[in-house]
This record gives structure tokens, C-alpha cells and sequence, in this order.
């Protein structure tokens, strides 16, 4: 073999082991796209439309008012869009694990002059989200990122009104890709039920509802 030929093959082996290894590695602990890498997570993947901001947004049917939780929002690919759709009488509450990342979307907010959005350095799990006060929840290619899934998924469970919705967003390209049986398990568990599917296998938007008051009893 040439020397380019191995060099091909060494690219090849590397782009195909570096997700197994990533997805491996979180398992244990939380290792969410670096900042550095933050243009990376602004792009619309061209092989899918599922993961499209425009599409995410579409289907979570927000209204005027409504408070959104936007978990591992990144620097803020959807915050200011939701931000706003639900007016100035609505709330986004944008929470990441990484400065950098909350610098950015901010920065962003004030440059299109969106003033309705709360940024928190928060991780998802650690209880200290507010119960009760969201419409809706979004999780955008972020779950596989959360080391223990089942105390996030019950935390954000929690935090959402009865009747409220969790999105959840998966593109098998993502490394911490989470299938929508693995997803709809750690859903179920935690108290949510199946309300709307887009996509397909490979892309997809699960959309979870957090039963009413009555049904919870």
C-alpha cells in the first residue's frame, strides 16, 4: 500500500471510532460539544430536515406567553427564535453547563434586541430547576450528553405544567445519538407519555406530554 492509502484508511477508521468513543465516554461523564466547536452546532445538518430550527420550532405549537425551558440551548440556535414567538409576555429560560456557550447566546439575544430570555448556568439533574412553571421543554440533540438521563428526564418531568410538553430531538449523526425506544423508555419511566413523532428512525422529534392533573390522579 502507498502511504496515502494508509493515510485514507487511518481518516476513515478515526471518523467512524471517535463517535463510539465519545458515546462511550459519556456515559460517565457529561462532554457537551466544546465551545470552541459552537458554529458546528448553528449549522442545519444538510442530510436531514428533522434537526432544522425551523421544523423544531414548528412543531412545538407555542403561543403567545408561554415559558419555554430551552436545556443544553448552546449558543442559542433556537432560543431567539422561540423567544420570539411567545412575546414579550412569554419567557425562554436558556440553560448550559458551559459559559462560553451562554456568553454567546446572549451576545446574540442583545444583538437582535430579544429581551424576554433568562440565561442560567445550569445542568439538567441537579434539581435546581423550578417545578411546575414551563409550558414546554426542549432537549435538541442534548440528552445523550446528560450522564445519568433518568434524573434529568424526571427533573424536567417536574419542571413542566401538566399538560406541558417535552421535545426531543435526535440525528443518528450526533454521537450521543439516543434511539426513540431508548428515549421513550427513560420518558415513560419519569411519567411522560407519547404524544407526537416526526422523522424517522435515523432523525428525529419525539414530542412527550406530561399528563394533566386529572390523569395524574
Amino acid at each position: 500500500m502507498t502511504t496515502s492509502v494508509y493515510v485514507i484508511f487511518g481518516l476513515i477508521t478515526l471518523i467512524f471510532l471517535t463517535p463510539l468513543v465519545w458515546r462511550y465516554a459519556s456515559r460517565r461523564n457529561s462532554l457537551p460539544c466544546p465551545a470552541q466547536l459552537s458554529w458546528l452546532v448553528e449549522l442545519d445538518n444538510p442530510f436531514t430536515k428533522t434537526n432544522r430550527a425551523t421544523v423544531i420550532v414548528r412543531h412545538l405549537d407555542l403561543q403567545r406567553g408561554m415559558k419555554v425551558l430551552d436545556i443544553g440551548c448552546g449558543p442559542g440556535r433556537l432560543t431567539i427564535t422561540i423567544a420570539r414567538q411567545v412575546g414579550s409576555q412569554g419567557e425562554v429560560v436558556a440553560v448550559d453547563i458551559q459559559p462560553r456557550m451562554l456568553q454567546r447566546a446572549e451576545e446574540k439575544a442583545q444583538k437582535a434586541n430579544v429581551y424576554n430570555i433568562r440565561f442560567s448556568l445550569i445542568g439538567v439533574g441537579e434539581g435546581k430547576l423550578e417545578p411546575g412553571r414551563y409550558d414546554r421543554a426542549i432537549l435538541v440533540t442534548v440528552l445523550g450528553e446528560i450522564p445519568d438521563r433518568g434524573i434529568a428526564m424526571k427533573e424536567i418531568f417536574d419542571t413542566l405544567k401538566p399538560g406541558g410538553i417535552l421535545s426531543v430531538t435526535e440525528v443518528i449523526f450526533d454521537p450521543h445519538f439516543q434511539s426513540r425506544g431508548t428515549v421513550l423508555k427513560l420518558a415513560s419511566a419519569a411519567g411522560f407519555r407519547e404524544k407526537t413523532f416526526y422523522g424517522n428512525c435515523l432523525a428525529f422529534t419525539l414530542n412527550l406530554e406530561k399528563p394533566n392533573g386529572m390523569e395524574l390522579g
